[in-house]
């Protein structure tokens, strides 16, 4: 069924980006959140009408406020929010600086929290809340100490949120996607030559092997979410997980 009414964190570029072209194509409408509205602006530019752009740093919460009021002038109600919007940076914890440790914190975790805050009460019945998690939590990547521990902590209120909306009789459904290593165009996670290179010694150290986890196309991913999106309403998937794999031909 089309024409969902799709919000989406972290559109303007990487993984945001590519759901929202693979929906603008299935004639979803599509609502395109980003701290940097030129960046949004010119993709909802290119997906054309529905999509629309607006400025939203989910790490405030006057920020995501003000952009879900400014949805409702559009939207007065959505079908979908996908939190999709993170930080990935390598780094030890003994040299971390305050932003490194509250950029992960207020984006990884808190942004999810306060946009499903906002969405909750605007989302239609049968609506779905989808928030990115990371295979990290399970893998033993070094220097990842708060990705992972944000990504469990995101994945940890999912459920609880989950339950909550059942209690309350909303019909909103919360799943996790626990995403594999991705890439494609317009990558969103730019990493320092040098924290690049001390990661990677350090995924070596740990028996960590890059060349056999394989690495999938952000593109590749897009029918896991629609998947998600066209479940019958008498199912619900809690976490769906997926790996990268090197490709057999």
């Amino acid at each position: 069924m089309t024409g969902k009414i799709i919000v989406i964190t972290g559109a303007n570029g990487g993984l945001g980006r590519t759901l929202a072209q693979r929906f603008a194509n299935d004639g979803e409408k599509l609502v395109l959140l980003g701290r940097n509205l030129s960046k949004v602006q010119k993709l909802a530019e290119q997906l054309g009408e529905p999509a629309i752009a607006i400025t939203c740093d989910v790490t405030s919460p006057d920020s995501v406020r003000a952009a879900f009021a400014e949805i409702a002038q559009t939207y007065p109600s959505i079908d979908v929010l996908i939190n999709n919007a993170a930080v990935f940076q390598p780094f030890l914890i003994e040299e971390a600086s305050d932003a490194q440790i509250m950029g992960s914190l207020l984006t990884n975790l808190a942004g999810p929290i306060l946009c499903s805050r906002s969405a909750i009460p605007v989302l239609n019945r049968g609506g779905h809340i989808i928030n990115l998690s990371s295979e990290s939590i399970e893998v033993p990547f070094p220097h990842l100490s708060l990705y992972q521990s944000t990504k469990a902590g995101l994945e940890a209120f999912s459920l609880q949120l989950k339950r909550e909306l059942e209690d309350l009789g909303r019909g909103v459904r919360v799943t996790v996607v626990r995403a594999g290593q991705m890439y494609g165009p317009d990558n969103s996670i730019e990493m320092d030559p040098i924290a690049h290179k001390r990661f990677f010694e350090a995924a070596v150290k740990r028996g960590v092997n890059f060349a056999a986890r394989g690495i999938t196309l952000y593109s590749s991913t897009t029918d896991i979410f629609r998947l998600v999106l066209d479940l019958p309403q008498d199912i619900h998937i809690d976490t769906i997980k997926f790996e990268s794999r090197v490709p057999t031909e």
